[in-house]
């Protein structure tokens, strides 16, 4: 039995049809036992509430049985469907329709399936949980095709793990009319972060490194404290530089933070299937 598909009685009709509907669209099939077309489209919208897992519920009302429903909505003619959105009817068709007709109708009234992926990302990061909420926003970020607002909230997580460049990128993205307080709240955090950064320890590392770029230890050292910043991508390109000359550097020291690094970034993270990459073609 599908729990999204509901035959309606006078019993539990204000329940499916109007307090459902609050919660998600509720797509109403008006059916009679004589109606042939109707035979035709249940099981067209049966098969879409499976599909769509969910995403609205299939109410079914034989409209011989329930006159006084079928009249209040107005409905006139067999089969007829209607969509019920916060207690109201917001569309639907009368009559047979093909199923991609009625998918196009549906689409407009369903979420977007990434609004999915962004509330389970929300509550990880209200739980503070931000490394498993990265990979949900990515993909949402992706799926959305790179919606502003979405760019943002991928930014603030990065702020959150201390990853200022990628936060930097995505905030540049953001088209001036998108550029709202949530925005300006990310580009503040990115400038505290930026400040905290650039501690005297870490800017004297820099100039010993600019000024002697071949020796091993400094890099070393300065992969260490980009590390300790949360800047991952720097550490890893000091660290790679490293192992490329010397694998075992400093009895596999080197390789262990390289690899602890990529650990913290968690699994599937771009950066870290990135260079998960670049050691493996030195290893193997």
């Amino acid at each position: 039995m599908n729990p999204h598909i509901i035959d309606v009685t006078q019993a539990n009709a204000q329940q499916v049809l109007i307090d459902e509907s609050r919660i998600r669209p509720v797509v109403v099939d008006f059916w009679a036992e004589w109606c042939e077309p109707c035979k035709s489209l249940m099981p067209i919208l049966e098969k879409l509430a499976t599909e769509y897992n969910g995403q609205f519920l299939l109410a079914k009302v034989n409209a011989d049985e329930l006159q006084p429903i079928a009249q209040q909505l107005g409905v006139q003619s067999l089969p007829t469907v209607m969509i019920m959105k916060d207690g109201q009817p917001v569309d639907g068709f009368a009559g047979l329709q093909p199923e991609m007709e009625i998918r196009a109708i549906l689409q407009k009234h369903l979420p977007d399936p990434w609004e999915a992926l962004i509330e389970q990302a929300n509550a990880l990061m209200q739980e503070e949980k931000f490394n498993e909420a990265l990979p949900l926003l990515l993909q949402a970020y992706k799926e959305s095709a790179e919606k502003a607002s979405i760019g943002v909230g991928l930014a603030q997580v990065y702020l959150h793990l201390n990853r200022c460049d990628e936060a930097e990128a995505l905030l540049d993205k953001v088209k001036m009319v998108d550029q709202d307080a949530a925005y300006n709240q990310a580009k503040a955090l990115l400038e505290l972060k930026r400040e905290a950064a650039s501690s005297p320890e870490l800017q004297a590392l820099q100039e010993k490194y600019q000024a002697n770029p071949e020796d091993a230890e400094i890099a070393y050292q300065l992969s260490v404290q980009y590390s300790q910043n949360g800047q991952a991508r720097e550490a890893l390109e000091l660290l790679l530089g490293l192992l490329r000359k010397n694998l075992n550097y400093d009895e596999g020291a080197a390789k262990k933070v390289y690899m602890d690094i990529l650990a913290s970034l968690g699994k599937g993270d771009p950066l870290a299937v990135e260079y998960q990459r670049k050691i493996y073609t030195l290893l193997y």
